[in-house]
């Protein structure tokens, strides 16, 4: 079986990635993602363009490997939420998400020597109407300053959510594993 190198340091993806047992290794891609997004592009462009570059990146120096670039951003009225890294930042994202609808883009890059394909995951996220005491109390308990969005779905983040569709709940941790595993053994010939 051919490498799978997983072109990501996130201990989320690599925790995804690894339900699927099939061996990989995590590489950290050289991309400098601020430089694209200051780029006048939509987010699932940007997204998608991420992915990519993230995925050639890794696989420039690994050419006989498969490589899985990943990349996800949030996604409010066209503007790009990014992972707030503190406190106040978190807080303003979800003041701003509260009662509305937004997305998330989960893009992803397969790579081998044969083909490259690259795909958007979009899952579209209705929050409930939080007020400060409800998005503090929040953020003290999960503390979520780097992840796109200001919240952990998979922790107690489900509860600021009324509603989410889905076609793959992994997507939102960030990987879509019903969609990489699908792609990997009929795409690109992986055994189950």
């Amino acid at each position: 079986m051919k490498k799978i190198i997983l072109a990501s340091t996130s201990s989320y993806r690599k925790e995804l990635l690894s339900k699927l047992h099939w061996p990989f290794e995590a590489m950290k891609p050289d991309v400098d993602e601020d430089i694209y997004k200051n780029e006048s592009i939509s987010p699932a462009e940007l997204s998608a363009k991420l992915s990519l570059l993230k995925a050639d990146n890794v696989f420039q120096e690994n050419p006989d490997a498969i490589v899985i670039g990943s990349d996800q951003v949030c996604s409010f009225e066209n503007q790009i939420l990014s992972k707030p890294q503190n406190f106040d930042r978190a807080l303003g994202q979800l003041t701003m998400l509260s009662g509305n609808r937004h997305q998330l883009l989960t893009s992803v890059t397969i790579k081998s020597q044969d083909k490259t394909l690259t795909w958007t995951n979009t899952t579209t996220l209705w929050m409930r109407k939080l007020n400060e005491e409800d998005i503090t109390r929040y953020l003290k308990i999960d503390m979520p300053y780097d992840c796109a969005g200001s919240y952990k779905l998979e922790e107690m983040g489900i509860k600021l959510f009324e509603k989410i569709e889905m076609s793959d709940h992994t997507s939102i941790i960030g990987l879509p594993l019903i969609e990489i595993s699908n792609i990997l053994i009929n795409d690109f010939g992986l055994k189950f």
